[in-house]
């Protein structure tokens, strides 16, 4: 596998579904994983409520792709996204895909993306849909990418340690995460627990939680112990932790 940072990646907006209000919060985002060799916007530009788009596009250079809603009812946005994503996946020029929309109608297309080997981010509102977030490889809601950089939680309000060890999924989630990643004598490095739980849960973010780092929400949840241990002879530190019911 080639080193996320350096993935060439093609980002595909649906206008219809995504707001400006996030883009350079998903821009941001999108340089985690890679270089984004490719920037397109599917709608019908001719449309007023498109407008608020306009000047995001051409500050951020995305170019924008022109779809004429030609029959009332239907979504011809989806239909060119898809298709200029099929294209695209034939250049065999990418290491991964980001798809940006609420809908649904795109799991289809994560999975066929998928299938050939390729990475899928997906970044769609908490709305979306369950199979379009299972289908990709890592989801970002974006409601945590409108945060302001002095604001941890953004419009996400932070959950105290009570209402996060009442939170069942996330527990067992962080349970399972660290026996699987665990040594003998209990201890996991945090770097691999975050791994399995980015297999396990597509849409797993520690921002969901009004936390900006996974090291973080462990720590508020009181359910693990934890260290940090010096890397080498350097000043950096890694964090292991344990389960306290070990």
């Amino acid at each position: 596998m080639d080193n996320e940072t350096t993935r060439k990646l093609a980002v595909l907006i649906d206008a219809d579904n995504a707001q400006p209000s996030i883009i350079e919060g998903l821009l941001a985002e999108i340089a985690k994983y890679g270089t984004a060799n490719v920037k397109r916007i599917y709608g019908d530009w001719t449309s007023p409520h498109l407008k608020s788009w306009k000047d995001a596009l051409l500050q951020h250079s995305i170019q924008p792709i022109q779809q004429f809603g030609y029959t009332r009812g239907k979504n011809a946005t989806d239909s060119a996204m898809i298709i200029d994503a099929m294209d695209l996946l034939y250049t065999e020029k990418f290491d991964g895909f980001c798809l940006i929309s609420s809908d649904s109608d795109f799991t289809k297309l994560a999975a066929r993306i998928r299938e050939s080997g390729l990475v899928v981010y997906g970044f769609g509102e908490r709305k979306t849909p369950e199979p379009f977030v299972a289908a990709c490889d890592k989801f970002i809601y974006t409601e945590v990418l409108r945060q302001d950089e002095d604001e941890v939680t953004g419009s996400l309000e932070r959950k105290n340690t009570n209402q996060l060890k009442q939170d069942t999924k996330l527990v067992n989630l962080l349970r399972n995460a660290v026996k699987a990643a665990s040594d003998e004598s209990g201890w996991a490095h945090l770097a691999p627990v975050g791994s399995y739980i980015a297999k396990q849960s597509p849409d797993f973010d520690p921002r969901n939680y009004g936390y900006s780092k996974l090291g973080e929400l462990v720590e508020a949840t009181h359910l693990f112990e934890m260290e940090h241990r010096p890397v080498g002879e350097g000043q950096s530190k890694a964090i292991y932790i344990k389960d306290k019911r070990k």
